[in-house]
């Protein structure tokens, strides 16, 4: 009995302990995916979708420094997807050109 609930206390213990990795593929990925939102022009053409891709890196920076990861792979992940979308603003923002204003009749 003593041995199962030794076996049980460590097997938790391991799995808890794997939940709690440092989340570096993760900050990786939001990283390239804001380089590449910066290579489509986003900088320029949806800087405020950046900023935010920008603001929840370092929050996730800040988090991975205190060993808070669960936190900093949810900011990681954020981060992530607001640069994919700052990208695909700024990609749409190229495919679709700017409509000139139409002349006004005298």
């Amino acid at each position: 009995m003593q041995s199962s609930k030794l076996f049980l206390t460590m097997f938790f213990a391991a799995v808890l302990a794997g939940c709690a990795t440092i989340p570096a593929q993760e900050m990786s990925d939001a990283r390239q995916a804001i380089m590449a939102a910066e290579t489509a022009g986003a900088s320029a053409r949806a800087p405020r979708a950046l900023d935010h891709a920008r603001e929840l890196l370092e929050q996730a920076q800040i988090e991975l420094a205190v060993r808070d990861y669960a936190s900093a792979r949810r900011s990681a992940n954020a981060s992530k997807e607001a640069a994919i979308q700052a990208r695909e603003a700024a990609d749409d923002m190229v495919r679709t050109p700017a409509v000139p204003p139409s002349p006004s009749s005298p």
